[in-house]
C-alpha cells in the first residue's frame, strides 16, 4: 500500500508539473483539537485556517486539525462551522515551531454569512455547506423526510408505509436503493441480494431526532463508497449527545399516533463525574396509523437506540450502539386507473387488501478511533445486525393464476457482519499539504431467501428458495494534495472482490418444477477515481470531478448466468461550483453525466434478471440557499435529468419513470425559542412509464407546512402534508394485469394514491 501510495502521489505531481522538494526549515506547524463548550466532546468538520491565507483545514474525527508550512510570523485564526459560532484569536509563530492549541465551539443561531465554500479534509463533499443549512432549517418528521434531505432526491412509498421508499434520483428511479448507497453511523442501510429488490434500503429504523449529520456525495467520485453508490451515497450520523432529554407526543387525522423519548443519562454535571467527557444516550418511538386508504392499514412500529460515546484517553476516543426496530402493517397496494374510471374502487380502494408484511433490524456497532503519531488516525468498526422480512404482495392481480390470484410472498431472515477501518494521515510534502486515506473492509451477508406464490397470505407454492452468502472485501486509498494555494487534486483507487454463494432451489419457467440452483462464484471490480478543486476567490470554488462506480446484481441472478456483466460499470463526470454571490446566499452548480454499463437488475417478485443495457444520463443540479433576515430564509433545488437507453431503437428508448425535472424549496422562519414555521413545496414533472412512452407517469406539485413554538421547556407544533388537498399519484408504474372479470389483460398505469390533506399536532417537553 505505501509502494501504491507513492505512485498516486508522484502522478498527482505529474500531472501538474510539479516537482517535490523538501520542507522549508523556516516554516511553522500549528496543530490543535476543537471541542463542544457543552458537553466537552470533538467537534468533527470545523473549518479552521488563517485570516487572508488562502487554504485551510477541518478538524478530524477526534477533533484534530493541523496547518504546516506557515511562514514565521503573526496571524489571525480563524474556526467556524454551520451552529457554532465563529472565532478569530491571533497566534504568533516562529521559524521551525510546532504550536498546539486547545479551542471550545460554543452552539449558536445559523448565520450564513460564516458558511465557507472550501472543504479541505473532504473535498468530494461538494455539497457539505448545503446540506448542513438543510439539516438546521427543514423540518424533519419522520425517517422518510431524512432521505428528503438529499437535494433532488424524491421518494415514494407504496405498501402501507412498511416497506423501503421507492428513490429517484439524478435520472434514475433507484428503485429501494440500487443506485443510491445509504448508511448510518457506518452501518450499510442497503441489502445484496434482498428478498424484494437489489439495494433495498430500509430506513425506517432510524428515529428522526436522533440524526445530527448528513454528508451528501452525488455520482461515483468518492472512493469511500462502492456498491450502489452510483447516482450517489447519503451518510447519515446520529447525535453524539443531547443537549437535553425530551418526551414528544403527536396526535393525527387517520388514527395517528406517535410517542418519543429521549433521556441523557449521564446529565450536564459528567464533566464533574469523569476525568474524560463522555456522554450516553436512550432514545425510543412508537408509531400507529391506519393511514388515508378504505382499508385500514394497522401500521405499527417501535423503534429503540442506545448510544454512548466517551474519552478513553486524550488520543482515544470509544462509539457503542445498539438498535432495533420492528415493524407490522397492512398494505392496499397498487391499483389500476381502469378500476377507478369505472368505480369499483375509490382512489383509496384496493384488488388485494390482503397486502402487507412485518419486518425487523436488529444493530450493534462499536468504533475505536485512536490518534496514532505522525499526525495520523486510525478509525475501526465492527458491526452486526439481524434482520428479518415478510412481504405479502400483488401486482398482476388474476394474470397467472385465475383462480387464485398472483399474491406471493417474499422472505428474508439475515445475519449480517461487518469491519472497516481507516487510516488517515496529514503530511508536508515540501511547502503543501497532503491528507492521506487507506480504508479496508468486509461485509458478509448470510441469509435464508424465500418466493413463494400465495392467497391471502397463505402458501400455495415454492417459487424460490435456499441460503444465501455474500461477502466483498474492499480496500481503497485516497490522496488529497494541494498543488498550490488555489488548486487541490484528489484521486483514489478502489478494489472490490465479491463472492456470490447460493445453495437452493428455484422453479423451472417451461416445466414448473422445483429443480437446484446452486453455485459459487467470485467477481471483482477496480473503480478509480480523479478530481480537481480550484479556490477562485474565498467565496468561489470550482470542481470538476470523474470516477468509475459499480452496483451490483443478485446473486441468485449471478449463480443463473455467471458470464454476465454482473458488476456493471458506471462512469461519471461533472464541473461545477459552490459559490456565495453574496455573504447570506450560498449557491451549488453542476453540470453532469453518467454512462451505465448495463442496468442489469434481478428482479424478485418474478425470480428473474431484467436488462435494459446500456444507458446514457446528463444533467444539470442547481441548489440555493438565502438567509433573508436574521431569522428568515429561504430555499430551493432544481435539478433537470435527461436519460437514455442507448441499444433501444429511438421511438422506445426511454428510461421508465427517470425523473426530468424536479424542484423542491420553501420559506422557513427559524428562531432559537418562540414561534417558528415552514412552507413548503415539492414537484415532480410528468414522465414516461415505459419504454415508447405510451404510458406516462403523472407529475404533482405539493405544498406542505411546519408551525412551532418553542420556550426551554417545551415546544407546541403542527404539520400539515398537502395543503391543497390535491389528488396526486405516489408510486406508479406500467404494468399488465388483468382483473377477475376480465378475460384479456391490460397494459396501463397503475399507481399508490399519494396523501389526501393530513393534519397532525405534537407537543415536547425538555428536561
Amino acid at each position: 500500500m505505501k509502494q501504491l501510495s507513492t505512485v498516486l502521489i508522484a502522478l498527482l505531481m505529474a500531472i501538474c508539473g510539479l516537482t517535490p522538494t523538501a520542507a522549508a526549515q523556516t516554516t511553522a506547524t500549528l496543530r490543535g483539537t476543537v471541542a463542544d463548550s457543552l458537553s466537552g466532546l470533538p467537534v468533527a468538520g470545523v473549518s479552521v485556517g488563517l485570516q487572508g491565507q488562502p487554504g485551510g483545514t477541518a478538524t478530524d474525527a477526534l477533533g484534530q486539525f493541523r496547518l504546516g508550512g506557515i511562514a514565521p510570523g503573526t496571524y489571525l485564526l480563524r474556526i467556524g462551522a454551520l451552529g457554532y459560532r465563529a472565532q478569530t484569536m491571533p497566534v504568533v509563530l516562529a521559524a521551525g515551531e510546532t504550536r498546539s492549541l486547545k479551542l471550545t465551539a460554543a452552539a449558536t443561531t445559523l448565520n450564513l454569512s460564516e458558511v465557507t465554500v472550501s472543504q479541505p479534509r473532504d473535498p468530494n463533499q461538494s455539497l457539505a455547506a448545503i446540506s448542513h443549512i438543510d439539516q438546521l432549517l427543514r423540518p424533519v418528521n419522520s425517517a422518510q423526510d431524512l432521505l428528503r434531505l438529499v437535494p433532488g432526491l424524491f421518494i415514494a412509498q407504496h405498501a402501507g408505509g412498511g416497506k423501503a421508499e421507492q428513490i429517484f434520483l439524478r435520472g434514475f428511479d433507484c428503485d429501494h436503493g440500487t443506485d443510491f448507497a445509504v448508511s448510518i453511523d457506518g452501518l450499510p442501510v442497503n441489502m445484496v441480494s434482498h428478498a424484494h429488490g437489489q439495494g433495498y434500503a430500509d430506513f425506517h429504523f432510524v428515529i428522526p431526532e436522533t440524526v445530527e449529520q448528513l454528508k451528501v456525495y452525488k455520482g461515483p467520485y468518492t472512493a469511500r463508497f462502492g456498491d450502489f453508490a452510483t447516482a450517489g451515497a447519503g451518510e447519515f450520523t446520529t447525535k453524539t449527545s443531547l443537549e437535553h432529554s425530551q418526551v414528544k407526543l403527536e396526535l393525527g387525522q387517520f388514527d395517528t399516533r406517535r410517542a418519543l423519548v429521549m433521556l441523557d443519562l449521564l446529565g450536564t454535571s459528567r464533566h464533574l463525574l469523569s476525568k474524560r467527557p463522555e456522554s450516553a444516550y436512550v432514545a425510543a418511538e412508537y408509531n400507529f396509523t391506519n393511514s388515508y386508504f378504505d382499508n385500514p392499514q394497522h401500521f405499527k412500529r417501535f423503534n429503540g437506540l442506545a448510544k454512548y460515546t466517551g474519552q478513553l484517553s486524550e488520543k482515544t476516543s470509544l462509539t457503542l450502539l445498539g438498535s432495533h426496530f420492528t415493524s407490522r402493517w397492512d398494505a392496499s397496494g397498487q391499483i389500476p386507473e381502469r378500476a377507478v374510471r369505472d368505480g369499483s374502487i375509490s382512489r383509496y380502494g384496493s384488488i388485494d387488501p390482503s397486502e402487507g408484511g412485518n419486518t425487523s433490524r436488529t444493530n450493534a456497532s462499536v468504533v475505536l478511533t485512536t490518534a496514532l503519531p505522525h499526525d495520523a488516525v486510525l478509525r475501526q468498526q465492527a458491526y452486526y445486525s439481524k434482520y428479518d422480512f415478510s412481504l405479502f404482495s400483488n401486482f398482476t392481480f388474476f394474470l397467472r393464476d385465475p383462480v387464485n390470484g398472483d399474491e406471493i410472498e417474499q422472505t428474508d431472515d439475515r445475519h449480517l457482519f461487518g469491519y472497516t477501518a481507516t487510516y488517515d494521515r496529514d503530511d508536508q510534502l515540501g511547502a503543501r499539504q497532503l491528507h492521506s486515506t487507506l480504508g479496508v473492509g468486509t461485509r458478509n451477508d448470510f441469509s435464508n431467501l424465500g418466493l413463494y406464490t400465495a392467497v391471502r397470505r397463505r402458501i400455495l407454492g415454492t417459487t424460490t428458495q435456499g441460503k444465501l452468502f455474500e461477502q466483498n472485501i474492499n480496500a481503497y486509498l485516497d490522496e488529497t494534495l494541494s498543488l498550490t494555494d488555489r488548486l487541490t487534486v484528489n484521486a483514489a483507487l478502489r478494489a472490490d472482490f465479491f463472492t456470490f454463494d447460493f445453495r437452493g432451489t428455484a422453479t423451472n419457467e417451461d416445466s414448473r418444477q422445483l429443480e437446484p440452483l446452486r453455485g459459487r462464484v467470485s467477481h471483482a471490480r477496480v473503480s478509480p477515481k480523479l478530481n480537481l478543486y480550484y479556490q477562485l476567490t474565498p467565496a468561489v470554488q470550482l470542481f470538476a470531478r470523474s470516477g468509475f462506480g459499480f452496483h451490483s446484481n443478485d446473486a441468485r441472478g449471478v449463480i443463473r448466468d455467471a458470464n454476465a456483466n454482473v458488476l456493471p460499470r458506471a462512469i461519471g463526470s461533472e464541473v461545477g461550483s459552490t459559490f456565495k454571490p453574496l455573504p447570506s446566499l450560498v449557491v451549488n452548480a453542476a453540470l453532469w453525466s453518467l454512462h451505465l454499463q448495463d442496468e442489469l437488475v434481478y428482479v424478485g417478485d418474478e425470480a428473474v434478471v431484467e436488462s435494459t443495457g446500456p444507458t446514457q444520463r446528463y444533467g444539470l443540479d442547481l441548489s440555493v440557499r438565502y438567509q433573508l433576515s436574521r431569522r428568515l430564509f429561504l430555499d430551493g433545488d432544481f435539478n433537470y435529468n435527461h436519460g437514455r437507453q442507448l441499444d433501444a431503437p429511438a421511438e422506445a428508448n426511454y428510461i421508465p419513470l427517470a425523473p426530468t425535472f424536479t424542484s423542491t424549496g420553501g420559506l422557513s422562519y427559524k428562531a432559537p425559542r418562540g414561534l417558528g414555521g415552514s412552507l413548503r413545496y415539492r414537484h415532480i414533472d410528468n414522465r414516461p412509464a415505459n419504454d415508447d412512452g405510451s404510458i406516462t407517469a403523472r407529475g404533482y406539485f405539493l405544498f406542505d407546512a411546519v408551525l412551532a413554538y418553542t420556550t426551554p421547556r417545551f415546544q407546541i407544533g403542527a404539520t400539515a402534508e398537502n395543503l391543497l388537498n390535491v389528488e396526486w399519484n405516489q408510486a406508479q408504474f406500467a404494468t399488465e394485469t388483468r382483473l377477475r372479470t376480465e378475460t384479456d389483460p391490460v397494459d396501463e398505469l397503475h399507481f399508490t394514491p399519494g396523501t389526501p390533506f393530513y393534519a397532525k399536532l405534537n407537543v415536547s417537553v425538555f428536561f
